[in-house]
Parts: structure tokens; sequence; C-alpha cells
């Protein structure tokens, strides 16, 4: 199959198409909707988030935070419509051979990296191998990545040992980042200064990094894109708390912030000036997900963990926490993958008595106090995720456990749960993304336990069946036998129960009446806000 598609990249995104993909969308102020005036060029776009990164390029940290940022200066070779339909960036053209095992890429000429080195098959080589070797998820999504040949400087050909059904979905910006090869030794991609201080192609260049402050991104005035993009600058602001983002939106000292308290969307719209837009990243599918420590003595039980299970009311959360600006989650699998979808799994629904009746069973009788036994809670930072931890202290207290909340930043929290292993249970946030072998296997996959990696098995699940499920679905060309074995694995997982998926995650931004635009791509506010602009 060959895919090539006009250069001009105006049309790459249909954005109605993109908006409408989002369930649960409250309002579309941004790429997609009627143009109330024309683009114009100039002005700064602030942005409010909660936390820092610990990283400016996802290549060894996916998190979210990092991803945002890094997709204005780094891009990747494709980008995606609605329907998760490849369309052109860094590669312009690409096919793929019968058996599933060769793609061949046309690279865009003429593009330069922000120190004005030429871009190059070179550069696509050491990235995809790069990312193999060290990126948590593509460890996974480059499994079967053999090798790359570069016949000539625009052309990169991926060899696979397997076929790949996903792989054409994988190469996104966020997902698989393609970084300067000059700027990295391949024996020490961790301690390269562009992790920190990204040289990309993409339409804004890395100006700064103030620890504890902001990023600030300038316009390049090369891009590859003469006419874009609009704005002169993006400034991406940390704020230690929402109620600090909620002030800078009131203010005007910010623009958009996907960090402001839900509490406090309502009140922040009411006047006009502040628009809401929620919908669900149907490339990310963001969800909340508790994750049991296997390790544990308790917890190591079966019972235990469908006890724990039947003490949280998953509705609650999702309504209380989280206002409305989530979705019920049936299976780790999302639902926007209707092909592999299980709507029967996962059916563990709230029952305090069944909990402590399991819980009785087991013979954890409560002792002093009614408590049964304690539990560590990790919870990822954020807001709604520190506030569902309070809830889930609560709600497993009505069982009999206690539960000891363990705050900390994003390093404490990685270093703690997956290097650490300082946790019982932990309060997750994690993107089940495209497809169950990138998103989802990692859940489960058993080569965490020896090659610890962040977002990776947090909970030490070792069964081989699933294992080897996931291994099949990782090659199987035929949909209804791939179909099938993502359906064994809900049911197995499901009953094993290592996790426990509690709220499909909407990406909820507020921004100012101002600012149009914001979304270009499927990925939501992971999007390289080349088509931004601010008036009116």
């Amino acid at each position: 199959m060959v895919t090539t598609t006009n250069d001009d990249v105006r049309g790459l995104i249909d954005r109605r198409r993109v908006l409408k993909a989002g369930a649960g969308a409250i309002a579309l102020p941004f790429a997609g909707s009627p143009a109330r005036a024309e683009a114009r060029r100039g002005g700064t776009l602030t942005v409010i988030t909660q936390g820092e990164p610990r990283t400016l390029v996802p290549l060894l940290d996916t998190n979210t935070q990092t991803r945002n940022i890094s997709t204005k200066v780094t891009e990747g070779l494709l980008t995606y419509d609605a329907d998760f339909t490849p369309r052109p960036l860094l590669a312009t053209a690409w096919n793929a051979s019968a058996d599933g095992l060769e793609y061949s890429f046309t690279l865009r000429p003429g593009v330069k990296w922000h120190d004005g080195v030429d871009f190059t098959s070179a550069d696509v080589q050491f990235s995809l191998q790069a990312l193999q070797k060290v990126g948590p998820r593509g460890r996974i999504s480059f499994a079967n990545l053999d090798r790359v040949e570069t016949p000539d400087a625009l052309t990169a050909v991926v060899k696979l040992s397997k076929p790949t059904p996903y792989f054409l979905k994988a190469l996104s910006a966020a997902e698989s980042p393609i970084i300067p090869r000059h700027a990295y030794q391949a024996d020490n991609l961790d301690g390269s200064p562009n992790n920190n201080a990204p040289i990309g192609t993409g339409p804004f260049i890395f100006d700064e990094w103030k620890r504890g402050s902001h990023v600030s991104l300038r316009r390049n005035p090369n891009y590859w894109r003469p006419d874009r993009p609009y704005l002169d600058r993006v400034v991406v602001k940390f704020v230690g708390d929402p109620a600090a983002a909620s002030t800078a939106l009131e203010t005007g000292e910010a623009d958009t912030s996907a960090s402001i308290s839900l509490a406090d969307v309502k009140r922040l719209t009411e006047s006009g000036k502040l628009i809401v837009s929620s919908q669900r990243d149907a490339y990310l599918n963001n969800a909340a997900v508790l994750e049991f420590s296997l390790d544990n003595q308790y917890l190591g039980q079966r019972a235990v963990r469908h006890a724990i299970a039947r003490s949280i009311d998953r509705d609650f959360i999702r309504q209380w926490i989280y206002y409305g600006y989530a979705s019920e989650i049936r299976s780790p699998i999302p639902e926007v993958l209707p092909a592999y979808f299980d709507p029967t799994s996962f059916n563990h629904p709230f029952d305090l008595n069944e909990a402590n009746r399991l819980l009785d069973d087991a013979g954890l009788k409560r002792g002093s106090g009614g408590i049964r036994f304690a539990l560590k809670l990790t919870f990822i930072p954020g807001a709604a995720f520190k506030a569902t931890a309070g809830y889930l202290r609560s709600a497993l207290g009505r069982a009999g456990i206690r539960v000891d909340i363990l705050d900390g930043d994003l390093g404490t929290f990685i270093k703690r749960v997956y290097n650490d292993r300082d946790f019982d249970i932990n309060l997750n946030g994690l993107g089940l993304l495209f497809d169950p072998t990138v998103g989802v296997q990692r859940i489960y996959w058993s080569d965490g336990i020896k090659h610890p990696l962040p977002y990776v098995n947090a909970a030490h699940y070792n069964n081989p069946a699933v294992d080897e499920l996931f291994r099949q679905a990782s090659t199987e060309r035929d949909e209804a036998r791939r179909a099938d074995q993502f359906r064994q694995i809900q049911k197995i997982t499901s009953d094993d129960l290592p996790a426990l998926p509690l709220v499909a995650l909407n990406t909820t931004v507020v921004s100012n009446a101002r600012v149009h635009d914001l979304y270009n791509s499927v990925d939501l506010t992971a999007g390289d806000f080349s088509d931004a602009w601010l008036g009116g």
C-alpha cells in the first residue's frame, strides 16, 4: 500500500472530525469551529500547567507534561486525523510491503534542525533505535524493529522482524519524537543536554527552561511551513496548585490551561470571557487506574483485590471528583477501539457488603479500631488524583483497610513506584492509547519486573498466558483473531485484577475566548500549536 498526500499541510487535519471524535465535548471553541475571522500573526500564548516535567523530550519519559511541550519543538514522521488515518509530517509518503515487514518513508526535503543542521534519514534511524532501546513504550511499540536502512538522505526503510499491525499509528511527535542524531551519544541517551534543551524541526524553537518557573519557546522563522506558526512565542508556566491556574486565567495572566480545578470550571466560564472544551483524547485515551502491588502479603491474594474493587464507587469518582468531566470505563481497552473492547469484562460494581464478606472469608478479621490491615497509597501528581486518593482512603477505611497516603512530585512518584517499590496501592494516570499492544500491554507485561521502566507493570503481575496472548496479538495480522486474543486478555485480567480502571479521563481545557485553533491533531494538547492564533 502506498500513501501519499498533497504536500500542503493546511489540509492534513479535518478539524471538525478531530473534535467530533472527542466524547463529552462541552464546547468547541478551537480548531474545527467555523472561522470567525482570518487568522492573525503575532502575540504570546501563555499556558499554565500544574507541576513541572522531568524532561522536555518524551524519549525516556512519556508523561503528558513532557509530551505537551515537546511537540511544539520536536516533530514525528506522521500526524493523524480522527480516524487514525496517517498524514504527512516529516515523512511525505510511505509504503508498506505485502508481508508487513518493510515500511519505506520518503522524507520531507529542505527541513533543518533549529541549529541549522540538515534533517536526514540518519536522524530517523537513530531515533527509532533509541526509542526501541530506552522508551517506556518504545520497547513495546518497536519490539519488532530489526533495523532502519538509509539508502539516501531522504529515504528511511524500516525493516521489521515480525508483522506489527499498529506500527503506522505509533509515529506521532508525542509518541515517537524524531531527535537530532548529532545531539546524542548512542551509549548515553539519558545524558544528552538535548533532553532538557531540545533541538527540533518544529514550529517553535526552545529558548529557556527556568526551573520552577516556566519554559519559553519562540517562533521558528525557518519552519518548513513558511506561513506558520502564527504565534511569536509560547510560554508554559508551572504552578503548584489548580487555584493558581484559575486565578491566572481570570486575571488574564494566562491564556489557556488544562490544569484548572474542575470545581472552578462553571464559575470561570460564566462571564463568557473564558471557554471550556472537554473531550476524550482518542490517541492517548487517558485513564485513572488503581494498581495493586502483588508483592504485598495482603494484595497478593486475589480475593483482597476484588474486595478493594467492590469498596470503590467509581461513579462517585466520576461525578464528584471529576464533576462529570470524565467518562465511565468498563475495560482497560478503550471503547473507541470497538473491535477489541469487551463490555462484559471488569464488572466490579460497588458493593461494600460484598467487600467486607470477601475480606472476612479471607481470614482478615477486623482488629483494634476496626482495622484489618494498612496499605501505603501513592498517586501521580495532579489535583484530581490527590482528591481521588483522599476518597480511596475513606472508601477503603469503611472496609477496615487503613490507607496512608504518600505525596510527592513527579520525580518522587516515579522513584517510589518503579525503582524503590515503596507502595502498596498506586493511583496512576495511564494512556491506554491507540492500540492495546502499545497502551494496555505495559500494565500487565512481566518484562517490566526484570526491566523496570516508568508506567510499566507497577503491580509486578506475572501471568505467562497473558504474556503469550499479548505476544500473539502484537504480530497478528488477522483482525478477527487479534480481537479474540484481546477479549481473552480482558477476561483473564478482570479475574486476576492486578489493576482496576477507575474512570476514563477527558482533556478539559479552559481558554480565553481570544484563543483560536488550539487543537490541530487527534491528540489535542499534544498538537504543535502551529495553527493557533490570538485575536478578537
